[in-house]
């Protein structure tokens, strides 16, 4: 397999380094799974256009699916992103750690989220019905579902360009999940 480079500024399109420039203005840079979109003139805004997408679900929701969902998928390199972004918005190391289980002791609601999701990922959308039951009893709506499936698509990307990629991981390292 051919290793890909993250490409500088200066070897992308003039379109994707207007990309470059707002990315290193958001997020202080442009991290490596963002930078090896730019081999292609289209992906980077696409998937930035998906990922900015409007949705019901709140930020740490999100986080909550990113979380589960590149860890059923392996992908170290979204997991260490997402647990810096879970950390910013107000979860513990703990509940980080929790959440790559597969579960929320601390919260029911989210509890009911990572579970569903982690069988909507693991199944490749046949979601497990008592899990669906039980994300519904929890308050979540048809909607909320289908905001969820959007977001595990999300981070399914972003999971198999990293598995395909393996470019360097710039986040901070996270430990490893013990089952």
């Amino acid at each position: 397999m051919k290793n890909f480079t993250v490409p500088t500024r200066d070897e992308v399109s003039p379109e994707n380094q207007g990309l470059f420039d707002t990315l290193t203005k958001v997020v202080g840079k442009v991290p490596n799974l963002y930078g090896v979109l730019a081999h292609s003139d289209h992906a980077l805004a696409n998937y930035l256009t998906l990922q900015n997408g409007k949705t019901s679900l709140r930020a740490k929701e999100r986080e909550v699916i990113n979380l589960i969902v590149s860890q059923v998928n392996d992908c170290i390199y979204c997991l260490s992103a997402h647990t810096a972004i879970a950390k910013m918005n107000g979860f513990t190391d703990d509940q980080v750690i929790e959440l790559r289980g597969g579960s929320a002791s601390f919260d029911a609601k989210l509890d009911a989220l990572v579970k569903v999701t982690k069988s909507i990922t693991e199944n490749k959308g046949h979601a497990d019905e008592a899990l669906l039951d039980a994300f519904y009893a929890a308050g979540y709506t048809q909607g909320n579902l289908l905001d969820v499936v959007i977001a595990v698509g999300d981070k399914t990307i972003t999971n198999y360009v990293y598995a395909l990629t393996k470019v360097p991981v710039d986040w901070p390292a996270i430990p490893e999940l013990v089952n």
